[in-house]
């Protein structure tokens, strides 16, 4: 798949196989990540992969209660609580990994953090894998206990929980809006 065909049909991908994904595979993934771009190239990331299945549906069953723990007021749209308090619905889809890249605080930490997984995402789908931020379970993770159960150092926090694995289906394209793009000075 060339970088362009990538970039265009990088989905987020809610629904997986049960096929597992290798670890050779989870480091490729990481080795790209990291050539992402970083503030005075700090690379300030570590990354951590969840493949236990019993520790995956842990993280999502405290990530729902945390999400129905939070005032409505303190979420972006109710329709967030209505679809945490459905008893069936899994957080991370079951997908059969989850990569937690994490960092210490820092000015630019979380813009460091997102370029990486972006680059991890890209990477992802050029090999046949569908990804998916999970923000759901971020406000878990960053709890005492999420960070405990990640097994992250005392100064990390989760930036960018993303599940991986292989697609059940390809995801089709998503519209896009035309961009608002201001032109200043002449070319």
């Amino acid at each position: 798949m060339d970088f362009r065909e990538v970039l265009y049909s990088r989905r987020a991908v809610r629904a997986f196989t049960d096929k597992s994904v290798d670890r050779t595979t989870l480091r490729r993934l990481i080795d790209a990540a990291i050539q992402a771009p970083s503030a005075v190239n700090e690379q300030p990331w570590s990354f951590t992969v969840v493949q236990d299945r019993a520790l995956l549906a842990r993280i999502s069953s405290q990530a729902k209660a945390h999400v129905l723990s939070i005032p409505p007021s303190g979420l972006a749209s109710s329709h967030l609580r209505e679809i945490a308090a459905r008893p069936e619905f899994d957080i991370l889809h079951g997908a059969p990994a989850l990569l937690v890249i994490s960092s210490p605080d820092g000015p630019w930490a979380c813009e460091d953090c997102a370029l990486a997984a972006e680059n991890l995402m890209l990477a992802a789908c050029a090999e046949g894998l569908g990804t998916c931020w999970i923000g759901f379970a971020q406000g878990w993770l960053a709890t005492a206990d999420g960070r405990t159960a990640l097994g992250l150092a005392t100064d990390h926090q989760p930036r960018a929980p993303i599940i991986l694995g292989y697609p059940q289906a390809p995801v089709p394209a998503v519209p896009r809006r035309e961009p608002t793009i201001r032109w200043i000075g002449s070319f």
